[in-house]
């Protein structure tokens, strides 16, 4: 029996990362003490989060009502299993991006460094917002900061290429949210009188069986609106932003991909599957599968479409597409296994992902490159740099015995326990397309010549420490997740009861 522990406790992360951005920018004159409090707020905020898992974990759910809008809309926020895979991943991994802006930025002399860190913080506000949120009102809230927030960081370079960029990101992030998540919500709210999440119950969900009975249609409309409304989740075809943005500085992609942004998305869509309509309902309907079918397409098709990038984030970008819908996959089949693994997932993604984009990123810095075929023997000279990417790139292929491979065998067995096997056979494919576009960058890194018109080849070196090791720390903790994946699995275990 699910126990509810009401304290404000649970808006302690909610409120440190409400104050970091203002202390920020008081520090604005002293960049030392400025990057300081992000540190300080990384660490505070991780705390927060984590001191909140034993009484998650002993199966209890901590909850808090901030103030009512109306009856039915309040504020309020709650920690349960799934809130805590995500906000103990962002607030975590919050740090070692700090860690990693400071290289980049100051090796760069990036401008307007002080209003870059304003609004990554305030990015993950919004990101611990939507972990803890009780109800779809509270969500949409925080959803929509974290969409205006990065907007600037995407356009942070100010120039036409980045303001194109940004434009397609909050156009497409802002558009599906007032076309289709807010028609979602008011749907809800008509049919339910109030948008609470059913808590610590993933079967029945927050619609009960007299009103799915009564209003079928409405129910998978209100279901289709939602899922077409989070397009931070990058669903085909409202994944188009996510390639666009990666006209931001590096760092910005480590938080689009891996931190806040389309974690939040992929968060929201398991938070409405499971927490909103419930695996009975999405059964009833026949609402899962083609939500599956929908995410299976759009990881083949991606995956595809990454083979072609020389680019090195746009494959990265488009690896991305096609990794968020593993975990809109997993969790849409329904089955126990497939569950699991898709939610997972959303922290074995995101510590591998992240680990790429700051090798991209310090790749960048120490030589100015950004084309996978320039790169021939830059391995050489940049073996931590190449190592972390390598196991960042085993992760999302899925080869033992880095995290990715766990997330993936689940959701795979999940897939053959659902009887799927055409999904089974694209999850396959797309494998060994990963396979095909990540080994020969490896490749090329390590076991290929230099290049005979490279002439600042023996001047490359590996970027500054601040930027090599947070990668190569957060590559050894995909391997350690790999080797220890109870370390998130407890927490979607006690979320679903399996």
């Amino acid at each position: 029996m699910t126990g509810i522990i009401e304290s404000a406790r649970v808006l302690l992360p909610v409120a440190i990362t409400l104050v970091a951005p203002l202390l920020i920018w008081l520090n604005r004159a002293n960049q030392n003490r400025r990057e300081a409090v992000s540190f300080i707020a990384g660490g505070l905020t991780f705390a927060s989060v984590l001191s909140l898992a034993p009484a998650v974990l002993a199966g209890n759910i901590w909850k808090y009502t901030l103030f009512d809008i109306m009856p039915g809309i309040t504020v309020t926020f709650m920690a349960d299993g799934l809130s805590l895979i995500f906000g103990l991943v962002a607030s975590f991994l919050w740090m070692f991006a700090t860690s990693y802006n400071i290289g980049y930025m100051r090796t760069l002399d990036e401008h307007a460094q002080t209003r870059y860190y304003v609004c990554f913080a305030v990015a993950i506000f919004g990101a611990e917002g939507v972990a803890l949120s009780a109800n779809v009102f509270t969500l949409y809230l925080f959803y929509e900061v974290i969409t205006v927030f990065t907007y600037p960081l995407v356009a942070h370079h100010q120039d036409d290429e980045a303001f194109t960029g940004a434009r397609k990101y909050i156009v497409y992030l802002m558009g599906t949210s007032k076309l289709f998540l807010l028609p979602a919500m008011v749907m809800t709210y008509v049919l339910l009188g109030h948008l609470d999440f059913a808590l610590g119950d993933v079967t029945t969900g927050m619609f009960p069986p007299d009103v799915v009975a009564a209003h079928p249609l409405a129910v998978t409309i209100t279901y289709v609106l939602y899922i077409a409304g989070i397009g931070k989740a990058a669903l085909m075809p409202f994944h188009n932003w996510l390639p666009s943005a990666m006209v931001a500085p590096t760092p910005v992609s480590a938080l689009l991909h891996a931190v806040a942004v389309v974690k939040a998305g992929v968060f929201c869509v398991c938070r409405i599957m499971l927490s909103g309509f419930g695996v009975t309902v999405m059964d009833q309907l026949n609402l899962g599968i083609p939500t599956a079918m929908v995410a299976t397409f759009t990881l083949t098709a991606a995956s595809f479409i990454a083979l072609t990038k020389d680019d090195l984030k746009a494959r990265l970008a488009y690896s991305t597409v096609a990794q968020l819908s593993y975990v809109v996959a997993g969790v849409a089949l329904l089955t126990p296994m497939a569950v699991q693994g898709g939610m997972a997932h959303i922290a074995h993604h995101a510590f591998s992902k992240i680990t790429l984009f700051f090798a991209a990123g310090a790749i960048y810095v120490a030589t100015h490159l950004k084309k996978i075929s320039l790169m021939d023997g830059l391995g050489r000279k940049m073996p931590w740099t190449f190592g972390a990417f390598s196991i960042g790139a085993l992760s999302m292929i899925g080869m033992p015995p880095v995290c990715g491979f766990v997330s993936k065998w689940y959701i795979v067995n999940g897939a053959l326990q659902a009887g799927q096997i055409i999904i089974f056979l694209a999850f396959m494919l797309s494998t060994i397309l990963n396979a095909g576009y990540f080994v020969p960058v490896i490749y090329r890194a390590f076991f290929k010549e230099p290049r005979a018109d490279d002439h600042h080849f023996h001047h490359y070196k590996e970027a500054p420490l601040t930027m090599v090791i947070p990668l190569c720390a957060t590559g050894a903790i995909s391997v350690l997740l790999g080797f220890y994946p109870a370390l998130f699995m407890d927490f979607v275990r006690v979320f679903g009861k399996f």
